[in-house]
């Protein structure tokens, strides 16, 4: 049976991820790795969601062919409705500006920078005018409730304060779509827990967030947990009362 075209599949009701059967093959010499074996997913709007696995389980190649920051081998990926898989270079680089946001282990701060600064580069790529760059950097820093460190540079934080400028710098284009790689590797286990917290909050506000993580406590806070092993998922649970409890709270 054929796709349905984009026009169609952007009506009420698409999923915001539509991928089928994703296929990634990486190639040294005469070998090849399959990072990536037939990989099918939907994820609809305002989900919370965990892709579990161990190292070499294909989960963070997942993520960067979903996040348009690579492409498959084979297979076919919707993202709102748009087919990713014939988009130019500079297409992709507007929809991740536009439409999505990236959470890292290592935040990938610039270390000179102040923290609205950082908070700023992504409308910098916008085009956006400095004065409404600055307001919407602080408004972002406030969500994340340091709109009191904005001028200080990341080696004036702590480990979880540069993680929130950097979940600042993935808001402060109002994405549809977080991705956060294991965005606790790096702290401790009280400043995760607050990690978490934010994003259970970014996720009961509507905004679907997937995250990527080796640890079963991280991937607890989410909705809906897929596992992965070689490449493949093996694993799809639901956990339909974690919404409803978070939003009757």
């Amino acid at each position: 049976m054929s796709a349905a075209p984009a026009s169609s599949r952007a009506a009420a009701g698409t999923p915001l991820i539509d991928a089928r059967d994703l296929e990634k093959i990486y190639s040294s010499g005469d070998v090849q790795v399959h990072a990536l074996r037939g990989v099918s997913l939907s994820v609809a709007a305002g989900e919370m969601l965990a892709i579990k696995g161990s190292s070499g389980s294909g989960k963070s190649t997942l993520m960067n062919v979903l996040g348009c920051l690579d492409r498959p081998t084979r297979g076919r990926y919707w993202l709102a409705g748009e087919e990713i898989g014939c988009l130019g270079r500079d297409r992709l680089a507007d929809i991740r500006n536009r439409l999505l946001g990236f959470v890292f282990q290592n935040f990938q701060l610039l270390p000179r920078t102040s923290a609205r600064e950082n908070v700023e580069l992504p409308l910098l790529y916008a085009g956006v005018a400095a004065k409404a760059r600055r307001q919407r950097a602080e408004a972002a820093l406030a969500r994340v409730g340091l709109a009191d460190r904005a001028g200080h540079q990341p080696n004036q934080l702590s480990g979880g304060q540069q993680q929130r400028v950097a979940i600042a710098r993935a808001l402060v284009n109002d994405p549809k779509l977080i991705f956060a790689d294991e965005p606790t590797g790096n702290l401790d286990s009280r400043t995760s827990a607050e990690i978490l917290r934010l994003f259970e909050e970014l996720g009961a506000a509507g905004i679907t967030v997937l995250l990527v993580t080796h640890e079963r406590e991280i991937a607890a806070v989410a909705d809906r947990v897929i596992e992965m092993r070689d490449g493949e998922i093996i694993a799809d649970r639901r956990r339909a009362s974690r919404r409803s409890t978070r939003e009757d709270a």
